[in-house]
């Protein structure tokens, strides 16, 4: 036990993630504080935090609406007011007039004159030198409890036996050399005690090569864990499925349109990759609309071309549906056997579908996560395809391997149309291979968006009547605030009600979260069909059916939504020949990220440039949603900051592999720990 942690402080480090000596070295501080000089009064400037020396001209206590005891020190180059609320006797004559004093605080601007409130005092003798620190003073990350001083004292001790050789270097001496980063003890200790010549803004923006080799190597252990757990599951054999190619001609010959160069990209990577003797794990992102699902069918005939079944499954029954609409226009007409599979089937239904699965009448199934239950058994299960990954647990999307036959694991495409910047790809999925669809069919105009305040709503109720009346349809999507799910839904109810009234003779439709999964796909479809000219939705049709006849999308509150969700709402429309629009309604007075995200979907409607820009506003966490967030928490690192040294730490990454394979493990012992487990079922 290291000296210092008794039973309460325990409790309270593991609280913050503190378990040993390493982890209490990795908990680096947030911030500086320079007192390793004491600085002249007159050269002081608002903002400064420092130490000061000088005598006592006045003490006075003061009475207006907050009692205060107003203390003014002088050192011959100026003078400088201390202002206490909270104060006792004792202190106050601590504080008299002649006193010297030694003072550290943050200089404020005063009524009369500069301030410090607050401050840390000592009374010294006039004569005194200046006693002050070493090194610069460490601000760590805490947490009720535990003081500034408490942490000082508990990594001053760390330190004292990281010098006994506490943390042992990992990384080669070539590759330190290489990468011209200083030895991680040196790094860990200059850290925590940094002497007073190196730049606190440097050190303050986690720049300083010390920070940056750590988190150089935090992002390797990462990147190691899961090029590790990607090497375990290519051990694993798969089907090779080389079929003849006439399916996929058909299909393609059949087509009203040509692939872009993008889909016969991306197609070709596939076709390479199912016809490997181990799994493949590959995930294609592409732009709403961008033409994922075509290209996933074919995927679907080199495996039924080889003999083997094919699996898609989606988040939604609706969006599940939407697929096999698609897979049923394609794939029926060439012969191929689909089958569908639900929550909600029940019965003979069900069995029948289950049987024929099993043996092997059915050669590509389309459904939702009822197809990683146990009582699915595929006959030659070669392919699964997932779409909108981020709506599944890492469990439920590699539940699907197991279905599989002879010890064999079926290949694995996964799709997302929420487009994730490259760097945090590279890290976050660097067990999977990465594709872009980065290429929109021709014919596509991309969406005019306007942002507008609510006070011209009429004007926006107007434009709905006109686009329905032209036989459009639109979407009108309302946005709380609010966390309760039943103050949104009332919300929407409400909204709808006045446009249906407003808008007289148009047919108004509502979705939200508090329908029943049923009544919910009965309004989409309707929608879909053209019965319904106006629907009014939460955010639940952020990802949705695809209706090319709708052309307007109102968002309500838009300044509420993150940027990766309003270019999902925006994504429903636009997948039409016909121009389209979104008008982003905003209530004034906006803030500065508001204004920022409004603008970049005013300027763009780049999936890839919103994810970017998306990222540098909310950061990795937000962009990579809660689920990705659990599995990736970085101490030192920040994948914003740090994104440029993710090509290095990938090439690095390999290299170790092969040439340095014993550093491996204890290196993603050290940084990951046991969560590198969330990935192996």
């Amino acid at each position: 036990m290291l000296r210092g942690v008794g039973p309460k402080n325990a409790e309270r480090l593991a609280r913050l993630g503190i378990a040993s000596v390493q982890d209490l070295l990795f908990h680096l501080p947030i911030r500086y504080q320079d007192r390793t000089r004491v600085v002249p009064i007159g050269s002081l400037r608002p903002g400064d935090q420092a130490v000061i020396q000088g005598e006592v001209e006045l003490a006075d206590v003061r009475y207006g609406r907050r009692r205060s005891l107003l203390v003014r020190l002088a050192d011959g180059s100026g003078s400088i007011m201390l202002r206490f609320f909270y104060f006792s006797a004792a202190q106050h004559a601590n504080m008299s007039r002649g006193a010297w004093l030694r003072c550290f605080g943050e200089v404020r601007n005063g009524p009369v004159s500069y301030e410090l409130v607050h401050p840390e005092v000592q009374r010294v003798a006039e004569d005194e030198p200046a006693e002050v620190e070493q090194a610069l003073t460490p601000i760590y990350p805490t947490t009720e409890g535990m003081h500034q001083l408490t942490w000082r004292d508990l990594t001053g001790h760390a330190l004292a036996l990281l010098a006994e050789g506490g943390l042992q270097e990992l990384l080669p001496d070539a590759v330190l050399a290489k990468h011209d980063m200083p030895p991680l003890a040196e790094a860990v200790r200059l850290l925590h005690r940094p002497p007073p010549d190196q730049s606190r803004l440097l050190l303050s923006g986690g720049g300083h090569p010390a920070q940056r080799r750590l988190a150089f190597e935090e992002l390797l252990a990462h990147q190691l864990s899961l090029r590790v757990l990607r090497r375990r599951q290519r051990r694993r054999g798969a089907p090779s499925l080389a079929g003849d190619g006439l399916l996929q001609q058909a299909l393609l010959a059949s087509l009203p349109f040509q692939l872009t160069g993008a889909q016969q990209r991306v197609l070709e990577q596939l076709r390479r990759d199912l016809m490997q003797p181990h799994p493949a794990l590959r995930l294609v992102q592409g732009d709403v609309g961008s033409g994922k699902t075509v290209v996933a069918a074919l995927a679907a005939l080199c495996c039924v071309e080889a003999g083997h079944q094919a699996a898609l499954m989606a988040p939604t029954e609706l969006l599940a549906e939407q697929h096999l609409q698609n897979f049923a226009t394609w794939l029926g007409p060439l012969g191929v056997e689909l089958g569908w599979l639900s929550g909600r089937q029940k019965g003979r239904r069900r069995a029948g579908t289950l049987g024929r699965l099993a043996g092997g009448g059915i050669q590509v199934v389309v459904g939702t996560h009822a197809l990683f239950q146990d009582d699915v058994v595929f006959e030659r299960l070669g392919l699964v395809i997932v779409d909108e990954q981020h709506r599944f647990g890492v469990h439920q999307r590699l539940a699907l391997r197991e279905k599989g036959v002879a010890g064999q694991v079926p290949h694995q495409l996964v799709m997302t149309a929420t487009p994730i910047p490259r760097t945090l790809a590279m890290t976050a999925y660097a067990d999977l291979d990465l594709s872009l669809i980065d290429e929109l069919p021709p014919g596509r105009t991309p969406v005019s968006t306007v942002v507008i305040k609510d006070s011209r709503r009429d004007q926006v109720v107007e434009r709905v009547a006109m686009a329905c009346r032209d036989g459009r349809q639109a979407y009108w999507v309302c946005t709380l605030i609010e966390e309760s799910v039943a103050l949104q839904c009332q919300a929407a109810e409400d909204t709808a009600a006045a446009l249906a009234e407003a808008l007289d003779g148009l047919r108004v439709g509502l979705v939200h979260g508090r329908l029943r999964a049923a009544d919910k796909e009965a309004v989409m479809w309707a929608f879909k069909t053209g019965q319904i000219d106006l629907l009014v939705a939460t955010t639940v049709v952020e990802v949705g059916v695809d209706v090319p006849n709708a052309s307007l999308m109102v968002i309500e509150n838009a300044e509420r939504l993150g940027l990766s969700q309003l270019h999902q709402l925006r994504g429903r429309v636009g997948r039409g020949a016909q121009q389209s629009h979104c008008v982003l309604m905003y209530h004034p007075p906006l803030g500065s990220v508001a204004q920022e995200r409004l603008g970049v979907m005013r300027e763009t409607n780049d999936g890839f440039e919103i994810a970017q820009r998306d990222l540098e506003i909310r950061g990795p966490g937000e962009v990579l949603g809660t689920r990705q967030t659990g599995e990736m928490q970085f101490r030192v690192a920040d994948l914003l900051r740090d994104q440029e040294l993710v090509p290095r730490v990938q090439g690095l990454a390999e290299r170790l592999l092969a040439d340095h394979p014993d550093c491996v493990a204890p290196l993603i012992r050290r940084w990951v720990g046991d969560r590198v487990q969330y990935a192996d079922v």
